[in-house]
């Protein structure tokens, strides 16, 4: 179930959804920017209109055609050859000038050649002269003046040498005053928004989850570890208490949340001889919530009736003492050097059924005692006594404790918190689960974003049940006072 490295795969519709789901914000705001410069641009845009004209290319009735080429045929070939040329001809000094000259306007040659588009469609005679202007008027004036001048120009000056022009111009269609603007183009600018937007979202979004550094989704999870999510933790005071929220406030959400991963627990075969269950809690890293999810869920179980053994195993940094405000200064050190039993250092909690092991005082040698042969002996002693046995082990980047644990037949939960929980040191640990063989049972996901609309549910029918247990509470403690 570990190190398949699936973050190595091409990436896949379905992925892609679920990247644009967890960057949804990124995606609408991309989509805003774009979208809304599209907007702007078409506010700010001055209206430009475009006005043509067209005229017709053939030779010249008046000339002689039998004298100056061997064929009719030879003439429409000579007559086709020409007409490719004129477009670039039309934006020249020798058309714009009298142009200029004859409206007086003030610009020069190479800035009315811009305003200026010339097409000679295939295959035909004629030209399309268009001319483009902020003013409507002005772009049909500019495209007549234009179609008169290049006529002139052909017919007068272009072929002159004592001989009448072989090609004639023809206006076939005066430029007329356009009604509506040419550019820009409001659907064609807003569908460039809509589209545009979307692609910059969803790129923002790919590239904000590529860039992240630290998992945000336990969905995110799957890509470096094949196993399921056992339950999502919200981030809640209760939860941050010195006591688990099961004893605090047991008719809360995040106590049904707690208990829902005890449930999944449950599946966990009993180890090979025994009807007890070994779990082994542990994280990638530091601060991503193992110990409370320890302590919650060993509380869970026992207020189910079955008997839980809570051992801290975590040597180097202890907290399960701290976490339940409960005298830690003797514990499983002191078992594991020789100088306690196991009867000494293990403390009743909450209810008769709840035991907890804690992890005494900090010993130079953790590794070497939580290897050693008494360790694995406590182990198999106490999954004779206990129906569940509870791990809290160190991060598995800072000793791979709860792996060599989890080997002995239990299940390794990762405890993993949102904004935490490194995506590099999560691809290193699978990679060493994988060479270890250690499968991973499932994660508990901290700090996780809940539906408004559910958590509006819970919340009412949490509270009320919290409410009523009060009250119960309260009338016993009367009762009893009396």
């Amino acid at each position: 179930m570990v190190g398949r490295d699936n973050h190595h795969n091409d990436l896949t519709f379905i992925d892609l959804f679920h990247i644009v789901l967890k960057h949804l914000i990124t995606v609408v705001i991309g989509f805003i920017v774009v979208f809304g410069l599209s907007c702007v641009y078409l506010l700010v845009k001055t209206p430009e209109y475009t006005a043509t004209a067209q005229a017709f290319t053939t030779y010249s009735d008046t000339s002689n055609v039998n004298e100056n080429y061997s064929s009719l045929g030879s003439a429409a070939s000579y007559i086709s050859t020409q007409v490719k040329s004129y477009p670039t001809l039309i934006t020249t000094d020798v058309v714009l000038q009298p142009v200029i000259d004859q409206m007086h306007l003030d610009e020069s040659i190479a800035t009315l050649a811009k305003t200026i588009t010339a097409v000679n469609p295939t295959n035909t005679a004629f030209i399309n002269i268009s001319a483009s202007s902020e003013d409507p008027h002005e772009a049909a004036k500019i495209a007549n003046a234009v179609t008169d001048s290049f006529q002139n120009v052909v017919q007068s000056s272009l072929y002159m040498d004592n001989k009448q022009s072989p090609v004639k111009i023809t206006v076939v269609q005066k430029a007329m005053v356009p009604e509506s603007p040419s550019a820009p183009k409001t659907p064609l600018v807003l569908l460039i928004g809509i589209v545009g937007g979307l692609i910059v979202g969803i790129i923002a979004a790919l590239l904000k989850d590529v860039l992240s550094r630290k998992i945000q989704d336990d969905s995110e999870l799957t890509t470096y570890i094949n196993a399921p999510t056992l339950g999502r933790i919200p981030e809640d005071e209760a939860v941050n208490s010195n006591t688990s929220v099961i004893i605090s406030e047991p008719g809360s959400s995040v106590a049904e949340d707690y208990r829902r991963i005890c449930t999944n627990l449950s599946f966990i075969a009993p180890i090979s001889g025994t009807n007890s269950r070994l779990v082994v809690v542990s994280a990638v890293g530091a601060n991503e919530g193992k110990t409370t999810t320890a302590v919650n869920v060993a509380t869970a179980l026992a207020e189910t009736g079955s008997a839980v053994l809570l051992i801290d195993a975590d040597l180097r940094n202890p907290s399960v003492a701290k976490k339940l405000d409960i005298d830690g200064s003797a514990g499983l050190a002191h078992v594991l050097s020789g100088q306690a039993s196991v009867k000494d250092v293990v403390q009743r909690f909450w209810k008769a059924n709840l035991h907890i092991m804690p992890a005494g005082p900090k010993p130079p040698n953790a590794a070497q005692l939580l290897n050693s042969p008494v360790m694995s002996e406590l182990i198999n002693n106490a999954l004779h006594q206990y129906d569940y046995v509870i791990i809290d082990t160190a991060p598995l980047v800072v000793a791979n404790d709860g792996a060599l644990f989890a080997k002995q037949g239990g299940g390794l939960v990762m405890v993993s918190r949102r904004g935490v929980t490194l995506k590099k040191q999560l691809s290193e640990t699978a990679a060493e689960l994988a060479n270890l063989h250690v499968d991973v049972t499932g994660f508990v996901f901290n700090g996780a974003k809940l539906d408004k609309k559910l958590a509006g549910s819970s919340y009412y029918y949490y509270t009320s049940s919290s409410d009523s247990q009060s009250k119960e509470r309260h009338s016993s403690h009367s009762k009893d006072k009396h």
